[in-house]
């Protein structure tokens, strides 16, 4: 018997120093060589792509920046790409294997909080940071310690805007519309429900409609009858812009305004003249812009033939900022750089300045208000937010 007690200590002891050797074989993989790997997660094609293609593009501008600049800590930054197609299944399986095959010392992604959810759990368990270049619902960076973002957060433009309603425009009724089967709209409808109490604006809609859906003359004549001064749609560009050809349709003056799941070319192409004055709130515009923010728009032209949008801002930012902790920690580990990502103070990105509060979260100012004109994007306002 104390044979084979002595055996199974033995056969134990065996397997610990196998799992640990293992882990540290995961680790040496993400950190040694002569690259540090970066992951783009996001929607190359599908619904969801013009979020996508944008992240990767500032991706690869930042890295190619910093590789020529001589890299960090002497490695060049690799990026790995792949297509999730706007799909969770095949956001997990692109999360496990960049985490588990690739060994990628951090992930940015996805732009949507929906795949985001689901990443987020995969990254904290293999102890690779995440950081969201564009998601901004609820119940990411709650999921634990190496899960960041670097966009302007709905619970701090929300307040902003309402204010911005009430007191520039005049807004006191709006009719609201959430998709559903959308995270992302369902946590911002949400928030801007809880927002408007006490100041002064009064929801006199509350219509639910789904992603896909193309009727929604139902939802528009009850919004008609209500008659709202605006429309606040929190969901996808596909929808709303059949949602304002129908409310065109039906002769409603009023313009929809809605966060950057509005902010797109097909808003724009599918709406045609019905979404003439819709506006959309995000933390970049392109317009009025000087310094490294000006040679980003310039830099970015030249590359793609198109003008940035936030996404491209957000995840260029985000490359740079994944490179600037690593060096201020003077490792690509991710157990020692998620520290110094999570004490960034003041950091001069393209989108704006950037400081990590003590919960991962951002904090970004001011709030960039686009207003469709002549068939595309225009500044209407900066509006200050409150940065507590």
């Amino acid at each position: 018997m104390t044979s084979f007690i002595r055996l199974c200590l033995v056969l134990l002891g065996i397997c610990t120093l196998a799992a640990c050797q293992k882990k540290d074989d995961a680790t040496t993989a993400a950190t040694g060589g002569d690259t540090v790997k970066i992951a783009f997660m996001g929607a190359l094609t599908g619904d969801v792509a013009m979020y996508g293609k944008p992240t990767l593009e500032g991706m690869k501008m930042a890295a190619e920046e910093i590789n020529a600049a001589g890299g960090v800590l002497g490695k060049k930054i690799e990026i790995i790409e792949a297509d999730n197609r706007g799909d969770k299944q095949e956001g997990a399986a692109l999360a496990q294997k960049f985490t588990s095959r690739d060994r990628v010392a951090a992930i940015v992604g996805d732009p949507t909080t929906g795949i985001a959810k689901v990443v987020a759990p995969i990254a904290q368990k293999a102890g690779v940071v995440m950081l969201s270049a564009g998601s901004t619902g609820p119940g990411v960076v709650e999921i634990g310690e190496y899960i960041f973002r670097n966009t302007l957060l709905d619970n701090v433009a929300i307040p902003a805007l309402i204010d911005y309603f009430a007191r520039d425009l005049g807004f006191r009724k709006v009719a609201m519309i959430t998709s559903d089967n959308n995270d992302y709209s369902v946590g911002l409808s949400r928030t801007f429900s809880d927002a408007a109490k006490g100041r002064g604006i009064q929801i006199v809609a509350d219509e639910k409609v789904k992603d896909g859906d193309k009727d929604f003359s139902a939802q528009v004549t009850n919004i008609k009858a209500k008659n709202p001064d605006v429309i606040f749609f929190s969901g996808y560009y596909t929808e709303g812009a059949l949602i304002m050809k129908e409310a065109r349709k039906q002769g409603m003056k009023v313009n929809m305004f809605g966060g950057d799941g509005i902010s797109a070319s097909t808003f724009l192409e599918l709406g045609g003249s019905a979404v003439e004055g819709s506006v959309a709130y995000l933390g970049f515009s392109p317009e009025q812009t000087s310094g490294e923010t000006a040679a980003f728009v310039e830099n970015f032209k030249k590359r793609t033939g198109q003008v940035p949008e936030m996404f491209g801002a957000q995840g260029y930012d985000a490359v740079k900022l994944l490179a600037d902790a690593m060096k201020r920690a003077g490792s690509t580990d991710p157990k020692l750089f998620r520290t110094a990502l999570a004490q960034t103070k003041n950091f001069p990105g393209v989108s704006g300045t950037v400081t990590i509060r003590p919960n991962r979260e951002p904090v970004k100012s001011p709030l960039c208000l686009l207003e469709v004109k002549g068939g595309k994007y225009v500044l209407k306002a900066r509006v200050p937010v409150k940065l507590d």
